[in-house]
């Protein structure tokens, strides 16, 4: 019987030790200015869904002026991603297959669009960095980049400094 229970306890223990590491040691996708109201802001994640939103205009309001730029940053704010939220970040950025993408992609016919650039920090100390102007690189990353900023909006983003 005791056997039993250890083997219990050493399968638990390893599947509890493979669930919390990952092949990612920081997730950041920044977003860039345009010439409209895009949102502007930096978004690293840690493994364990520890985050930080360097928001600087357009992040969380909805306000649409011009004036908005003269305002200060809105500011610094922290949130743990929802578990199930992380979970499909972390497939879509698996199904990516990001260390085969270019480092970068461009839209030369448009001077007013956005970038972004997902800085990915990997376990086995590699990074890809990938600057994409028009945030249309290849339809996953599109995905990941959509997903990115709605977590903008479905988490519980508390402010850290004023």
């Amino acid at each position: 019987m005791k056997y039993l229970i250890t083997l219990f306890v050493s399968i638990f223990l390893i599947s509890c030790t493979t669930q919390n590491s990952s092949k990612y040691t920081q997730i950041q996708y920044e977003a860039g200015a345009c010439f409209g109201f895009c949102p502007i802001f930096k978004m690293t994640i840690n493994p364990d869904r520890t985050a930080v939103i360097e928001a600087e205009h357009f992040t969380f309001s909805n306000e649409r002026s011009k004036d908005v730029f003269s305002q200060p940053k809105e500011g610094t704010f922290t949130a743990t991603i929802k578990q199930s939220d992380f979970d499909k970040m972390i497939a879509l950025l698996e199904d990516a297959d990001l260390k085969s993408l270019k480092n970068e992609y461009k839209n030369r016919n448009v001077s007013d669009l956005p970038t972004a650039y997902l800085r990915i920090k990997f376990a086995d100390g590699t990074s890809k960095n990938i600057e994409d102007y028009g945030k249309n690189g290849t339809p996953k990353l599109k995905l990941i980049y959509n997903f990115m900023e709605d977590l903008r909006m479905n988490q519980t983003w508390e402010k850290i400094n004023k």
